[in-house]
């Protein structure tokens, strides 16, 4: 795999600066029709061995593009605030908008490698890994990014004489540390995991260039070729709906589904209500403090028709909680910068650390929901988005966050009536639009949208809750015993 890398690239003075020139303004020009047609980000994943002039490339590739519309993010040992959420949250919050390149100097790949390195993971735990990062690159490619992954190699001679020219130049000899020598001694290692890592995870959407990294003039050319032509090529393309990634749902041969089996007819009278409400209160409160959710977080996400009464039941669970406990997201249409980006990157921006709680009104489930049933987006991007948000939710579970998710759901005369008395009620009238009135005509394809929803994303790790909700009171005690339920069986897993 690393043969060809070794066999002596070089690139002499004259030539490099020759070729330069004329790269140089082509860098610059594609740059700025990218930032102008603003239709996808670039991203940049810049890994290889210690001295292989991983920084030397990037300083170049600022050189020559502006560096306004270019960023860097360099990974190191997590912080306290990335421990407490999943793995990737870190690199979320750094992907670069629509129009904007963004370098990675470390990435995804880095810990894993590590990790296999020290022995402190298995093959079979990295391959588990890998296949999440494979998963998430897809998706970014599928939601329009660029993906060019650059392995920078030298080999064992090749590193030994590079750090040693580095450390004898006043220049650089900060480069170099007792950390890089002592990786020098677990080469033989890094070259067998990393190939390994190279060969699973390149793909046909995001494949992995190996590059010499011996000589830098032939290093920064091919790279800065390599990041022209791709961006070059992905402008001269049309922009065609993808084709779909997953089958539709089979036909029902009946009426038959989650939401209609409910009986909502349900409901309890108030005295019962209030002992209920104070009992799962009291429940919530003593589990939100106790010491076990320090090393847990709680992710509640509210779904349902409009009017079905969302926001009382966010409440009753928020008055349980301190203030300085939790965090209520209401979703409403994207930001300018929130449409630059993927559709899940505001919901990862949210994911709240340990020992607290995020609840969403709406969730990401807009994209499979209105999304779908607008027409916001195609086909194939809320077809694959189930497998998507299976994997973000799992990702959520895996770093110790309780998720549960709600529909709440009411049937069509309870919804008219209910908006009939916001429009006749002066401090409910800001919550009856035109939009609602407009929703309500396509009932059938938002409970048929809803129905696909739930049997394709109700998991094991993280399952819907379907609460019969025509009556409040009832579906304000259903939400806060399930809510009690989970946490506490969790808690008591430790």
């Amino acid at each position: 795999m690393f043969e060809s890398a070794e066999v002596g690239h070089a690139v002499d003075n004259k030539t490099f600066r020759k070729e330069e020139e004329a790269l140089r303004i082509a860098l610059l020009q594609a740059q700025y029709r990218l930032r102008e047609a603003g239709r996808f980000p670039v991203l940049l994943l810049i890994s290889g061995v210690d001295g292989a002039g991983k920084s030397e490339t990037i300083q170049q590739l600022y050189e020559w593009l502006d560096p306004r519309w270019l960023s860097t993010m360099a990974f190191a040992e997590p912080t306290d605030e990335e421990r407490e959420r999943p793995p990737m949250w870190r690199y979320w919050r750094a992907l670069p908008a629509k129009g904007r390149i963004g370098m990675f100097a470390g990435s995804w790949y880095s810990a894993p490698i590590h990790d296999r390195i020290e022995r402190d993971i298995s093959q079979a735990t990295l391959d588990i890994q890998l296949d999440g990062i494979n998963r998430l690159e897809a998706m970014l490619v599928n939601e329009g990014a660029l993906v060019l992954k650059f392995w920078f190699h030298l080999s064992r001679e090749g590193q030994k004489k590079r750090l040693k020219r580095l450390e004898r130049d006043p220049r650089t000899a900060w480069r170099v540390t007792q950390t890089n020598w002592d990786r020098l001694k677990t080469y033989d290692a890094l070259q067998g995991v990393a190939r390994h890592v190279l060969r699973v995870s390149n793909t046909a959407w995001a494949p992995w260039t190996i590059v010499d990294g011996s000589d830098d003039n032939y290093r920064n050319l091919l790279v800065g070729r390599a990041l022209l032509e791709a961006i070059e090529r992905r402008l001269a393309e049309p922009q065609v709906p993808a084709n779909p990634v997953a089958a539709p749902l089979p036909r029902r041969l009946d009426d038959q589904n989650v939401l209609t089996a409910l009986d909502l007819s349900a409901q309890i009278d108030e005295e019962r209500y209030e002992k209920e409400l104070a009992h799962w209160q009291g429940m919530l409160a003593e589990l939100v403090r106790h010491k076990r959710f320090a090393r847990r977080s709680l992710v509640l996400v509210f779904e349902g028709m409009d009017a079905a009464g969302k926001g009382g039941a966010i409440r009753r669970v928020a008055a349980a909680m301190d203030p300085r406990q939790y965090q209520i997201m209401p979703v409403a249409a994207p930001t300018d910068e929130e449409r630059a980006q993927p559709y899940l990157w505001r919901f990862w921006r949210q994911v709240p650390r340990w020992g607290r709680a995020t609840m969403f009104d709406r969730s990401w489930y807009g994209r499979v929901l209105v999304e779908r049933v607008e027409g916001f987006c195609e086909e194939a991007d809320w077809l694959r988005a189930y497998g998507e948000i299976n994997d973000f939710e799992h990702e959520l579970v895996e770093n110790g966050a309780v998720v549960l998710k709600f529909w709440l759901q009411i049937d069509k005369a309870e919804q008219l009536r209910r908006f009939r008395n916001r429009e006749e009620t002066e401090h409910k009238q800001f919550k009856i639009t035109t939009e609602d009135w407009r929703n309500r005509r396509k009932w059938a394809r938002y409970q048929a949208a809803a129905v696909d929803m739930i049997d394709r994303t109700s998991t094991g790790a993280a399952p819907w809750t379907v609460v019969e909700a025509n009556d409040k009171r009832f579906a304000r005690i259903k939400v806060l015993r399930a809510v009690c339920e989970r946490l506490e069986r969790a808690l008591r897993k430790g």
